[in-house]
């Protein structure tokens, strides 16, 4: 519920990992082992407190200002860890003995003393006061057990039934067709067809349509409407039997009830419905459909509804089976709007001023069917009247949060999505409230973010990266996310969006556990109390005057703050995050980059920090080394960067460090190697031989846990012979970037042509390469992991080298490839598929020698494998 949100989200996964980090290494520095150890103890005793204190937060004022104190002594706390882990790391780094603390560390070690010593005598008020909320707590149940008649454990549910109310249906003849001709033929086995999109979709709807369709129900003999969302698994067995008229003397044995299902179904073309189906963790679903006849020439059908794709796809439904409703159309959605709000007058809208707000409101519902019915249905009861229907459009995030407040309201509909999502994913999608409506948000801006906040860590191997991409993916299969740009061979995503009504959803939360400050037009806004800002071009920055907690500011709609050492902005030192990317320098503004600098070095908390694409920016100061936590350093795009300090060595959690496409830059400082846990470097300038003050190839053999590199070669660079093996060193990279910068010398052609990479490659680009074959390395005996080659940007390469070609027994695994802007690369369909006999996706672009290809080869186009063919060779 949305009562429940943020409390339990926030500290269960920040006591988690405050766990983690005040680790025995931490006390033995500082040397406060009782004091951290009292603090964790009295940590797990508020932890038991979470979940009824935060469900009864809203019955009682007591139990809501103690949640609103505990998240606030949270972060508290959590500050003062990371202030402790950053502070162990720097002095790691310097190679000194953990007992001897520098004089600065030894008054740090007071402040620390000082704080732990507050905060054990907070936590320790705070135990009183939850002495006696367990009573409250306790009569709070027996409350809500006497009005649910005892049994409250499903929480919000919904019920649906086949039954289709036709009057208020609008936009499914195209769905209905299309799913009419996957069931209607005769396949002789048993269907799995699934519909999924997002709540209020309509999925639920369209499945209505279908069961009560004249053409399915002659097709089956027995039709059955299962409500998954409603029922456990021993209530869909009897509802089954009920439905087949079977339900005299029903047992409570699963194994007895499963037997009668398959006897009354066999022999008998069947179809059953299961609407709102949200998770099979449990294996109902596995011993269901187990249960159920499945003989060759029985033609029946099973549908799913589902708001999680992946659900779906676990429950055995093929891709090409996936059916996901659109939108409505603006046309449809104004005729379903009439439907509802012009009932009274058979749905005709007689008023061109009301036709005009009308219009204005159901560009909010952004085609969503559920969200132009409830308003609709609001403004249906309003009477056609110009003035009530303009306070609609006015008020109507606040209308839609007074009425969320019924379980069968648009809002709650949507809340159920949120409910189902694991905690991390919880955290992870309330950042979306601090985007403007509509914004088409950065991947990577996003992942850095989560990353940076610590709502992502590592687990097992997979990088914190991995792990932030899986989750975004994981919110789009549950379609509360919408990706807008994506790769086509894999579906990486590179941008997305938020459904204005998931939006509105999600803002609620935000607001209630005080995630960021929004104003009543559910605009983020700066505060004294903001902890994120998301900053565009009408945010005012001085009401942040005062502001100790805000953790993260990134630039949405703007690339000027207009910074100065006199704003409130230059007083807050809590940031862990700030992304300024296309950040301006105005001329002739009060303006000074140092002054910019001087603040951001002082957020001792940094971890993520983000000047992409900034023109003015020349350099960085060499006290960039004070950002003892950074973890993210972004400045790819920084065309005008010259020059990096070399005591950018010097930060000890770095973990990605960014420089791609700095073209004034010629070079990375010495010393890179100090960056033991670096795991993505992109833009490495592979230098001159004679710099000696140049980070050299060589000088990263100690990066051991890189994951991705981008090398760049320059005007004057070379690799040397002892830098030849060096890539082959890094047994974890998984993607390599060559941009060779067009360079045709025999010399430099030669030592690239030598190169040894890692056989642990998944993907590799070659970029502006001058050769007029592909190098020798570039080969699947070398490369037998390789799943994705890009290759672009050369108007010298002809072919590809005797060696890419392999042999009989050894072939490429390559799945996907991009050939782009290769007009004189000559190299035949026929060709590339006997290389690459397990191709599923290439994409091609301006290739204009490239014989009998399955694509065009002048123009962007792109072919994918059928899945067809996938399936014959499965077999």
């Amino acid at each position: 519920m949305i009562e429940e949100a943020l409390l339990n989200v926030t500290l269960q996964l920040l006591i988690k990992e405050l766990f983690d980090k005040v680790d025995s290494q931490i006390q033995k520095v500082l040397g406060f082992e009782h004091e951290f150890q009292k603090m964790k103890s009295d940590l797990e005793f508020l932890q038991a407190y979470l979940g009824d204190v935060d469900r009864h937060k809203e019955k009682y004022k007591t139990v809501e200002a103690a949640s609103t104190k505990l998240r606030e002594l949270i972060y508290r706390i959590d500050d003062l860890v990371s202030d402790c882990q950053n502070r162990v790391e720097y002095e790691n780094m310097r190679s000194r003995f953990l007992s001897a603390i520098s004089l600065r560390g030894k008054n740090f070690r007071i402040q620390v003393g000082k704080k732990l010593a507050e905060i054990n005598t907070d936590i320790a008020s705070m135990r009183e006061t939850l002495n006696y909320i367990p009573s409250l707590i306790s009569l709070c149940k027996s409350e809500e057990a006497g009005s649910s008649g005892g049994d409250s454990s499903w929480g919000r549910v919904r019920w649906t039934s086949d039954i289709i109310d036709e009057s208020q249906t609008v936009g499914l003849a195209e769905d209905t067709k299309t799913l009419k001709k996957w069931i209607l033929p005769c396949n002789g086995s048993l269907q799995l067809i699934a519909i999924v999109g997002m709540g209020g979709l309509g999925k639920t709807t369209l499945a209505q349509k279908i069961y009560n369709d004249r053409e399915v129900c002659s097709r089956f003999h027995v039709r059955i409407w299962v409500c998954k969302s409603t029922f456990g698994e021993l209530d869909i067995m009897k509802g089954i039997l009920e439905q087949l008229k079977m339900d005299d003397h029903i047992s409570s044995d699963r194994n007895v009830l499963l037997k009668r299902i398959h006897e009354a179904l066999s022999n008998k073309k069947y179809l059953i419905v299961m609407d709102d189906v949200w998770s099979i963790d449990d294996g109902w679903w596995k011993r269901i459909l187990e249960g159920l006849p499945k003989t060759e020439k029985q033609d029946s059908c099973i549908i799913v509804t589902s708001r999680n794709e992946d659900v779906v796809k676990r429950m055995g439904v093929e891709e090409e089976q996936i059916h996901r409703p659109k939108l409505l159309s603006e046309k449809e959605g104004w005729l379903l709007f009439c439907k509802v709000a012009f009932a009274s007058s058979k749905g005709k809208c007689k008023d061109i001023e009301l036709e005009h707000v009308g219009q204005d409101i159901l560009k909010k519902c952004c085609g969503l069917p559920l969200a132009i019915k409830t308003i609709g249905g609001l403004l249906s009861s309003k009477g056609q009247l110009y003035s009530e229907w303009k306070k609609v459009y006015e008020d109507l995030p606040h209308i839609l949060a007074d009425e969320s407040k019924s379980n069968d309201s648009l809002m709650a509909t949507l809340q159920l999505s949120y409910d189902e999502l694991p905690l991390q994913q919880k955290q992870c999608i309330l950042c979306f409230a601090i985007y403007p409506e509509d914004y088409e948000i950065d991947v990577d801006q996003l992942a850095n973010w989560w990353i940076g906040e610590g709502f992502i860590h590592k687990k097992g191997t997979k990088t914190p990266r991995k792990m932030a991409l899986e989750c975004l993916s994981e919110l789009i299969s549950r379609c509360l996310v919408e990706a807008v740009s994506k790769r086509n061979y894999d579906g990486r995503v590179y941008s997305c969006k938020m459904h204005d009504m998931i939006r509105e959803m999600i803002i609620r939360v935000a607001r209630e556990e005080s995630f960021c400050s929004l104003d009543e037009n559910n605009t983020n806004i700066a505060t004294i109390h903001s902890r994120r800002l998301g900053v565009t071009n009408e945010t005012l920055l001085q009401p942040l005057d005062g502001n100790s907690k805000l953790r993260a500011l990134l630039l949405t709609k703007a690339n000027y703050i207009g910074f100065t050492k006199k704003i409130a902005l230059a007083q807050v030192k809590s940031l862990r995050v700030l992304d300024l990317s296309h950040l301006k320098f105005k001329e002739n503004s009060e303006f000074c980059e140092d002054d910019i600098w001087r603040w951001i070095t002082s957020l001792k908390r940094l971890t993520y920090l983000s000047f992409r694409d900034v023109e003015n920016l020349t350099k960085l100061p060499r006290s960039i080394k004070k950002l003892w936590g950074l973890q993210i350093l972004v400045l790819g795009e920084c065309i005008n960067l010259k020059q990096l300090p070399r005591s950018i060595t010097l930060l000890p959690k770095l973990v990605v460090l960014d420089v791609g496409n700095c073209t004034s830059l010629s070079y990375l400082p010495r010393g890179l190697s100090k960056l033991v846990h670096l795991q993505e470097l992109y833009g490495f300038k592979i230098p001159d031989a004679t710099v000696s003050n140049a980070c050299h190839l060589r000088d990263l053999k100690d990066l051991s846990e890189l994951r991705v590199l981008q090398l760049d070669v320059m005007e004057g660079s070379m690799i040397e012979e002892d830098e030849l093996p060096v890539l082959a060193q890094f047994q974890y990279l998984r993607m390599l970037i060559v941009n060779a910068g067009d360079r045709d010398d025999e010399i430099f052609l030669e030592r690239l042509e030598k190169l040894l990479p890692p056989k642990s490659l998944e993907e590799l680009y070659l970029r502006h390469f001058c050769g007029h074959t592909t190098p020798a390395w570039i080969a699947p005996k070398l490369l037998d992991r390789l799943q994705y080659l890009c290759i672009e940007d050369s108007c010298v390469l002809q072919r590809l080298s005797d060696r890419f070609r392999g042999s009989e027994g050894n072939k490429w695994k390559i799945e996907g490839l991009c050939l782009k802007y290769l007009p004189n690369l000559e190299e035949t369909w026929e060709e590339i598929k006997s290389a690459m006999p397990g191709l599923k996706y290439v994409e091609v672009s301006h290739c204009n020698s490239l014989k009998s290809f399955s694509c065009n080869v002048k123009n962007i186009d792109f072919w994918r494998k059928p899945e067809e063919e996938d399936d014959d060779e499965m077999k």
